[in-house]
């Protein structure tokens, strides 16, 4: 019998097509990097398949949307940096002043209403998104920045370097949170200032509570414990569950932190991060391979895949 492949079930929300027009459902947003070119991921439940590219009104070199899919950075092909506000009736630009360069890093805040900006060795948060963003001071960590995640307020920014993670608040101020070793992940739960800790070679996963107050730190799973080369850390939007993506056991786990359990969902694919689209959360990013996800929002959590643009074409 032919196997039948699961494709994504789509929520019925307006799409925006190439000039901002309303053109059928859509779950959200992929930068396709094969095509530089970001797409709506649109279809009907049972079938999906990658949308005609938004435009701009210029070519771009690279798009980072928020969570909430309703604002994006784009980085423009002459290397201008814009924010953009996305919406069923269209999208538009939002003025912003104060970024001197294109960010080397973007880390989107859960709810997407913060978003901070790694450039030239110096963070900057901007706020107030999507409609009215605020960008704030260049903001110097006093390390190098590898991995990077703010909270929705954008009080704080929590940030891997060699040998540590630590959090820098918008006053500037650097505090040491907790040695880590090489490859740390971080992230924000959605609506205050919980945060969670990927160690693989030291601590293993840590969930923080209270960044701002206490830091409680809680190991919720040992280094070696199915965690293998992470590529991506989120909590769930109700911040009761916690996410690690795994390259190396091509799978996403997601711990239950009140009851302490924990489930693996096995994916036919090699995760590079783990980027949340609602509840969806975006285990690659467009071109030449499937896009994966985990629909973590269904009634059974499973992983799905819209395919790849030249797979959809044949």
């Amino acid at each position: 019998m032919k196997q039948i492949l699961p494709f994504l079930i789509l929520s019925a929300v307006p799409v925006l097509a190439q000039q901002g027009v309303v053109a059928g459902p859509t779950a959200g947003f992929v930068y396709d990097a094969s095509t530089s070119a970001l797409r709506p991921v649109r279809g009907i439940p049972g079938a999906s398949m990658l949308g005609d590219p938004v435009s701009f009104g210029f070519d771009i070199a690279k798009v980072y949307v928020s969570p909430g899919q309703d604002s994006a950075i784009v980085i423009g092909a002459d290397s201008s940096v814009h924010v953009f506000q996305l919406s069923p009736d269209g999208i538009t630009e939002r003025a912003v002043t104060g970024i001197a360069a294109p960010p080397d890093m973007v880390g989107f805040s859960p709810s997407g209403s913060s978003v901070a900006l790694s450039i030239g060795g110096k963070v900057q948060v901007v706020t107030g998104l999507p409609g009215a963003p605020a960008v704030g001071n260049a903001l110097d960590p006093g390390s190098p920045v590898t991995k990077l995640a703010v909270s929705d307020d954008g009080a704080y920014v929590l940030f891997a370097t060699s040998g540590s993670v630590q959090a820098l608040g918008a006053g500037g101020d650097v505090r040491n949170v907790m040695a880590a070793g090489d490859g740390a992940l971080v992230a924000f739960a959605r609506g205050g200032h919980d945060g969670a800790i990927s160690d693989p070679s030291g601590a293993g996963v840590v969930v923080l509570r209270d960044l701002a107050g206490s830091a409680t730190q809680t190991v919720v799973a040992a280094p070696d414990d199915g965690t293998a080369s992470p590529v991506g850390l989120a909590f769930s939007a109700d911040g009761g569950k916690l996410y690690l993506a795994s390259a190396a056991a091509q799978s996403v786990v997601s711990f239950d932190l009140s009851s302490g359990s924990r489930t693996n969902f096995a994916c036919n694919c090699t995760p590079a991060g783990l980027s949340p689209m609602g509840n969806l959360l975006r285990l690659n990013e467009a071109g030449t391979d499937p896009v994966w996800m985990l629909d973590s929002g269904a009634e059974t959590p499973r992983i799905v895949f819209v395919p790849a643009l030249a797979v959809a074409n044949q």
